[in-house]
């Protein structure tokens, strides 16, 4: 059985085939952020139109590549939400098109369960149950997961997601576009001067605050000279902050479970230092950790087409009707 997976929700096009028996076929991904670089962060029109322009070639592409037709597809599945409205749009329009003249099943994949599952993609990937650590630029979530579609939410970001943090902090010191990334980079070069709190972490609870450390960030830059130096040395600071702050909340939720098993997931989950940090402390706990391949930390469409290929088995198929959600909780799952 193969399953077509279409991923829209922000700034990447991603489309993918997964194979029940086989696992992933072949997956393609186009991102957008050159084109959105000259206005330093995401226009949704913009986005929204270049899904038009290049979802069908990529699905094109996609069969031609994996050497398979239109009558090989049993299912589709596609990214409801969260995300861009007009984003989503695009791919639930395009996904209810092609099942219409395919005659096949259409799934709505939540896009949050496509990152918690993404590790589900690896040669060796984890078993249930365990913790879930989701950190993107829009979400920071600790989920404890049961099964597919068994979540209990333990802990959130009661203001900016981990991922709009590094964002904001790497505009703040005058970093380009993509800001989390740079940021990132520039932490490379950073000596350990400066130390950040450790927001929430004094205080009892799984949930996240990172506005606080966001304005530490600036409030320090704003006392430098402003130099190279001073730039990288708060991009160290402001990250081992973000990676020690999340190792303490991740800890505290696997003794709360009574698990041994963390699995990492969602665009910040490439970081090297966050990585680096957070396997230490599974180390620590003795307990094991998992994280998506790099390329299946940012927006994929194999996450969508493997997590719309569990909802099939669910038999959690979509009418005809056009469905996304811009907003959309993991407890409502």
């Amino acid at each position: 059985m193969y399953i077509l997976g279409i991923e829209t929700s922000c700034d990447e096009t991603g489309v993918a085939i997964y194979h029940s028996e086989n696992g992933l076929v072949h997956h393609l991904l186009y991102s957008q952020i050159e084109m959105h670089s000259e206005y330093g962060g995401v226009v949704p029109e913009l986005a929204s139109r270049d899904h038009i322009r290049k979802l069908i070639p990529l699905v094109k592409q996609l069969l031609l590549e994996s050497n398979l037709t239109k009558l090989n597809i049993a299912a589709i599945a596609y990214t409801a939400g969260p995300g861009l409205m007009g984003a989503l749009l695009v791919g639930a329009a395009t996904a209810q098109s092609l099942a219409f003249a395919w005659q096949v099943p259409v799934v709505a994949v939540h896009h949050m369960e496509g990152h918690l599952l993404a590790p589900m993609l690896e040669k060796n990937p984890p078993s249930f149950p365990f913790v879930a650590l989701l950190i993107s630029g829009g979400h920071t979530l600790l989920v404890k997961v049961s099964g597919v579609g068994k979540y209990e939410l333990l802990g959130e970001s009661l203001d900016d997601a981990v991922g709009e943090a590094f964002d904001k902090t790497a505009k703040l010191l005058g970093l380009s576009y993509p800001g989390g990334v740079k940021l990132s980079e520039l932490a490379q070069f950073g000596q350990i001067r400066f130390r950040f709190p450790r927001p929430m972490t004094d205080r009892a609870g799984l949930d996240f605050s990172f506005s606080g450390l966001k304005t530490f960030a600036l409030t320090t830059f704003q006392k430098s000279d402003k130099t190279y130096q001073d730039k990288a040395d708060i991009a160290l600071a402001f990250q081992d902050a973000v990676a020690d702050t999340l190792a303490i909340k991740c800890r505290r939720a696997l003794q709360q479970t009574g698990l041994k098993t963390l699995v990492v997931a969602g665009g910040v989950s490439a970081n090297t230092q966050i990585r680096l940090t957070l396997t230490k402390m599974l180390e620590s706990e003795n307990g094991q950790i998992f994280f998506p391949r790099p390329e299946f930390c940012t927006d994929n469409g194999a996450m969508i087409a493997y997590a719309g290929y569990q909802r099939f088995l669910m038999k959690e198929t979509q009418n005809l009707e056009i469905f996304a959600r811009p907003r959309w909780a993991m407890s409502e799952l």
